[in-house]
C-alpha cells in the first residue's frame, strides 16, 4: 500500500520513490470459466415467471461470474472484473446490488443485472477484506471486515450518494483520487493514512461518507453474520471469540468465548437470537445470544469448519471445512449425516431451493441434494450418528477407521472451471514460459503475444523443460507470478526495458535485420495498441504526435528529472505493432496498475476507451508508448578484451577494454577483426566514442588501442586468393558465430571479471 507523502515536508529526503509496475494477466481461451478457487457464492431468486435464477461466484482469480441457471444448464453471462487480487466473498443486497472484497482491500459495489460495470469502489481497510455481511430486510446494510481488525458498516445509499458530478463510476472503478484534494474526492474513495496526511483525510470528510466502524478486534476478522432487519452484528477471527456488536452504532455488546482457534464462520437466525459459529477447532458452536452462552456444541469433523448455511427454520445446519466433507446436523437431536466429500477443501455453501451449492478451493462449482425443506429424508436414508461435543471425538472415530458413507456420491450438476496453474518456469529466451495445471497438462505460452503456442499434453514438465532448453543469454526484464490462477506477468521500470533481439531474430519482415528491438516496449505497444486506437478517435491524431500525453506537471517534472531519455526508433514506425507482439483480441489479456491517482484497477485491453491517462497508467508507460522514450537502462553493454591467442602470429589489435551491446553475435567481431586485419585501417582513424554496433566496424575503446607492425600480412600481396578465416575463442573454446556476447560470459566464460575473448587466423581459398 503507497503511503501518501506529506505535503508540509520540505526536507532534502532523495530517497527515491518506487514507480507503480505494470501487470498484465493472461487470460485462458475460455474466459466463461474461473481459474482459481471460488472464495464466495450467492444465489439470486428470479424476480418475475420466466426469469431465470442466477448464481455469482466469486474466485482467487480476482473475478466474480454471473451464470444464468437453467434446468441442469448454467451459462456465465457476465464477468465482473476490477479487483486486482483474490475475490474473498460477495453478498446480494437490495434486489440488484451485489457487493465484493478482496485481498485488494477494496469493497466494491456493482449493478449485479449489469454486464459488469462496478459502480463504487470503497477503500476504506488498510489490509485485505475478507468478510462481508448484508441484512436481507435493510437492503442499505453491509458489514466489512478484514485482516487489519477492521469492521466497518456501510449505508451503501450514503456510501453511494456523488459528491459531485464527476463522482461516476468511472471514477470509482480505479481513479478515484487519493493523494490530492480534487473536487471529486469522498472520503468513501480514501484509505486510513498516517502522519500529517490526516490533513488531507480531514479535508474531505466533511464532503464526504465515512462509515461506522466498530472498534474493539486487536487481529484479524475472518467472519461476520447480520440478521435480517440488520440490528445485530456478530463477528469472529483469530482472538477465537464472538463478538456481538449493535451495527448502528458500532457499540459492543458482549463477547462470547469458548473456541479454542480462529474462528472462520458465522451464522445468525432471523431474529438475531441464535448464533452458528465454525471454527478452526474443527468444532461447531450454538450460542444463545440471549443468555450470552454456548448452549449446543457440534463435534462433526475432523479439520477445520470455514462454511455454514442452515434451513430456512435454522432447524438444521449444513457445514464444510478443510477436510473436504458436508455435513447435515439436526441441531436439536445432534444426529450427523455426511452428505458428500470432495476432492478439495470447502470454502462456501449455498442453499437453492431443495439443492445447494458447494465451493471449493478448485475452479468448478457443484450443486447437491440438501432437501432443505425437509431434511429428515436424507436422514432416513441411514449412515447417521450423533455428534459428539469434544472436538476429538469425531477424530477418533475416523482413525479407527469407522468413518461414515456419504449419502450422495455425484453431484446432481457442476459448473467447471479451468484448471489453475501449478508450475511454471520461464525459459532461457525470456519470450516463453512452460506451464503445468492441476490436471497434469503441459503448456508453452509466448508472453509477448498472450497465448499458447504448443500443448504438450500430460508429459513430464521437468523433461520437457529440458528438451527446451536453449543456451541463450537474455536479461530478466520481467517476473510472473501464478497467484490469481493464471499467468500475471509484472514490468517495473527500468529493469523491464534491458531486454533486446535483432529483428531477425525474431523473424519481423521489412526491418533491417541489425534493428534492435526492445522486448517490453514492443510488448507494451502490442498491450495498449486498443487504447491508442480509440484514444486517436477520441482525441485526434495529436494525441500521440504532439506531447499531449502526460500531460500533468506530475509527469513533465519527472520526465525532465531523468539524466537521458533515448527515443531509438523512427517516428512512422512508433506505434506499429509487429506480429510476435500481437496479443489475441479473441482472448484479450487484462491489465492490472495504477496511475498518479486513485488504487490500483484491473480491466481487459479491449476494454479500455481511450479515456485513460496519467492518472491511471504509471507515467513510464505512458513516455513508452506515446513518445517512445525509455529511461536510462544499465548493463545493455558488455566489455570485453581481444587478444590474439597464444602462439598465433596475429597481429595485436588492441590492448585496450571494447564495448559493445550484450546481445552483439561473434560475427561481428569476426568482422571487426578482419576489418582491421584485412583492410589495415589506422586505428588513429577511428572515433574512440564510436559505438562497435551492428554494422558499424568500429569499438567502443577505453584506452588507445596499439597495433602491431602488420609483418603478419606483410608477405601477402593484395590480389593473392588466400582468403583468411577469423576463428574467436574463449576458455579455448571455439564460438559459433551467432552466439551473442550475453550467451559467451554467462555459459563459457563463467567469471564476474571482463570477458576475454581471443582471435586466430585459419587460412583458406
Amino acid at each position: 500500500m503507497h503511503r501518501v507523502g506529506s505535503a508540509g515536508n520540505t526536507s532534502n529526503s532523495v530517497r527515491s520513490r518506487k514507480e507503480k509496475k505494470f501487470t498484465y494477466v493472461l487470460n485462458d481461451s475460455d474466459d466463461t470459466k474461473h481459474c482459481a478457487g471460488i472464495n464466495c457464492l450467492a444465489v439470486l431468486k428470479s424476480s418475475g415467471p420466466g426469469g431465470p435464477d442466477y448464481l455469482f461466484t466469486g474466485s482467487r482469480d480476482g473475478t466474480l461470474k454471473r451464470w444464468a441457471l437453467g434446468e441442469d444448464v448454467a451459462s456465465c453471462s457476465a464477468t465482473f472484473e476490477s479487483h486486482v487480487d483474490w475475490v474473498n466473498d460477495a453478498v446480494l443486497t437490495g434486489g440488484n446490488t451485489l457487493v465484493s472484497c478482496s485481498s485488494d482491500t477494496t469493497v466494491k459495489i456493482w449493478n449485479c443485472l449489469s454486464d459488469g460495470t462496478c459502480t463504487r469502489t470503497l477503500r476504506q481497510h488498510s489490509d485485505y477484506v475478507t468478510c462481508l455481511a448484508a441484512a436481507e430486510n435493510n437492503s442499505n446494510i453491509v458489514a466489512s471486515g478484514g485482516l487489519g481488525g477492521e469492521v466497518f458498516i456501510w449505508d451503501l445509499e450514503a456510501a453511494h450518494a456523488p459528491v459531485s458530478k464527476s463522482n461516476d463510476a468511472a471514477e470509482d472503478d480505479g481513479a478515484a483520487s487519493v493523494n490530492g484534494l480534487g473536487s471529486s474526492l469522498t472520503n468513501t474513495s480514501m484509505r486510513p493514512i498516517g502522519s500529517s496526511n490526516n490533513i488531507s483525510l480531514h479535508a474531505t470528510q466533511s464532503q464526504g461518507y465515512t462509515p461506522i466502524s466498530a472498534k474493539g478486534h486487536k487481529e484479524s476478522v475472518y467472519a461476520l453474520a447480520t440478521n435480517n432487519q440488520g440490528t445485530i452484528l456478530v463477528s469472529g477471527g483469530t482472538e477465537k471469540v464472538v463478538r456481538v456488536w449493535d451495527p448502528r452504532t458500532g457499540s459492543k455488546n458482549m463477547k462470547l468465548r469458548g473456541h479454542t482457534d480462529n474462528i472462520r464462520t458465522l451464522l445468525l437466525d432471523s431474529s438475531g437470537r441464535f448464533c452458528l459459529s465454525g471454527s478452526s477447532d474443527s468444532m461447531i458452536r450454538l450460542w444463545d445470544l440471549g443468555q450470552q452462552r454456548c448452549v449446543h456444541s457440534y463435534a462433526v469433523h475432523t479439520d477445520s469448519v470455514w462454511a455454514l448455511a442452515s434451513t430456512p427454520t435454522y432447524s438444521h445446519v449444513y457445514s464444510g471445512g478443510r477436510d473436504s466433507s458436508l455435513y447435515l446436523t439436526d441441531l436439536d437431536t445432534r444426529e450427523s449425516v455426511l452428505l458428500c466429500t470432495k476432492e478439495h477443501p470447502i470454502s462456501r455453501l449455498a442453499l437453492h431451493d431443495d439443492s445447494i451449492w458447494v465451493a471449493t478451493t478448485d475452479s468448478s462449482v457443484d450443486r447437491w441434494p440438501s432437501e432443505a425443506h425437509n431434511p429428515l429424508k436424507v436422514f432416513q436414508r441411514g449412515g447417521s450418528f450423533l455428534a459428539g461435543n469434544l472436538s476429538f471425538s469425531r477424530a477418533r472415530v475416523s482413525l479407527e477407521g469407522s468413518a461414515p458413507v456419504p449419502v450422495y456420491r455425484e453431484p446432481s450438476f457442476s459448473i467447471p472451471g479451468t484448471p489453475a496453474l501449478v508450475q511454471h518456469e520461464i525459459l532461457n529466451n525470456r519470450r516463453h514460459v512452460l506451464t503445468k495445471v492441476t490436471t497434469g497438462s503441459v503448456k508453452l505460452w509466448e508472453i509477448t503475444k498472450g497465448m499458447v503456442i504448443e500443448n504438450y499434453g500430460k508429459v513430464s514438465f521437468e523433461k520437457k523443460k529440458e528438451e527446451l532448453f536453449e543456451m541463450v543469454s537474455i536479461p530478466a526484464w520481467y517476473t510472473i507470478d501464478t497467484r490469481l490462477g493464471c499467468l500475471s506477468v509484472h514490468l517495473e521500470t527500468p529493469q523491464c526495458f534491458s531486454a533486446e533481439m535483432y529483428s531477425t531474430d525474431l523473424n519481423i519482415s521489412g526491418k533491417p535485420e541489425d534493428d534492435k528491438v526492445n522486448l517490453a516496449r514492443e510488448t507494451l505497444k502490442g498491450l495498449l495498441s486498443h487504447w491508442l486506437i480509440k484514444r486517436r478517435q477520441r482525441f485526434g491524431s495529436q494525441a500521440s504526435a504532439n506531447g499531449e500525453i502526460p500531460s500533468g506537471k506530475d509527469m513533465s517534472t519527472r520526465t525532465l528529472a531523468l539524466s537521458r531519455i533515448e527515443g531509438d526508433s523512427t517516428a512512422e514506425n512508433d506505434h506499429v505493432v509487429y506480429p510476435p507482439f500481437e496479443f489475441s483480441a479473441a482472448s484479450p489479456p487484462s491489465i492490472v496498475t495504477e496511475g498518479s491517482q486513485g488504487g490500483p484497477w484491473r480491466k481487459k485491453i479491449t476494454d479500455l476507451d481511450g479515456t485513460e491517462d496519467e492518472k491511471d497508467f504509471p507515467w513510464w508507460v505512458l513516455d513508452c508508448v506515446m513518445h517512445n522514450r525509455l529511461p536510462p537502462r544499465e548493463n545493455t553493454k558488455c566489455s570485453f578484451y581481444l587478444h590474439p591467442c597464444e602462439g598465433s602470429m596475429a597481429q595485436i589489435l588492441t590492448q585496450g577494454k571494447l564495448s559493445a551491446p550484450r546481445i552483439l553475435r561473434i560475427h561481428k567481431v569476426v568482422n571487426y577483426v578482419i576489418e582491421k586485419m584485412v583492410l589495415d585501417k589506422p586505428v588513429d582513424s577511428m572515433n574512440a566514442d564510436g559505438a562497435f554496433a551492428p554494422g558499424m566496424p568500429g569499438s567502443q575503446i577505453s584506452h588507445p588501442a596499439v597495433v602491431g607492425d602488420g609483418s603478419f600480412w606483410s608477405g601477402l600481396k593484395p590480389r593473392q586468393k588466400l582468403k583468411p578465416c577469423i576463428e574467436i575463442l574463449c576458455n579455448n573454446q571455439v564460438l559459433p558465430p551467432d552466439m551473442s556476447l550475453a550467451t559467451v560470459r554467462a555459459y563459457i566464460w563463467k567469471k564476474p571479471e571482463d570477458l576475454i575473448l581471443n582471435y586466430r587466423v585459419v587460412l583458406g581459398r
